[in-house]
């Protein structure tokens, strides 16, 4: 319709958009089956990588998030027995998060299928493909992170 409009920008944006809906709505995905989303297990690996306590805003550096995103998913979580939250004891306004002993047997447990899945999910690019890819949407990521308002023509 506009022969004068470079759509290439449009092109990537919306093939991202569509691989991470696809990728979300994957039947077969470990982590749907086990009645997690993306975020939510990031939130457990974080708390299982770092190996303790984490508060709220420790979290969302960690996963980034937003502060929002991250008291849902905690509330959530806990209510489903995976984390716990307990006050500071020095300050009220401080919690702290941690994973239960269900949540790290659910993380330790869906871990190796999620990376199997996952290295299926990208079998179709060699690992050299794979690497420049990665690279290439790190270098997009950190573009975006913090500076959308910057990007505004």
């Amino acid at each position: 319709m506009h022969p004068e409009l470079d759509t290439g920008p449009m092109e990537v944006i919306g093939r991202v958009n569509r691989c991470a809906a696809l990728l979300q709505q994957a039947e077969d995905a470990p982590l749907r089956r086990a009645g997690l989303s993306r975020a939510e297990f990031d939130l457990l690996g974080a708390l299982r990588r770092t190996g303790h306590e984490l508060t709220p805003g420790e979290l969302a550096r960690e996963t980034f998030s937003s502060g929002a995103a991250v008291t849902k998913r905690v509330k959530q979580l806990t209510e489903r027995g995976l984390v716990e939250r307990r006050g500071d004891t020095r300050d009220r306004r401080v919690a702290h998060v941690r994973l239960t002993e269900a949540g790290r047997a659910l993380v330790d447990g869906i871990l190796p299928e999620q990376l199997a899945y996952e290295k299926a999910v990208l079998a179709a690019l060699d690992d050299d493909r794979q690497g420049e890819l990665s690279a290439l949407l790190g270098e997009l990521l950190s573009r975006l992170e913090g500076h959308m308002q910057g990007l505004r023509p």
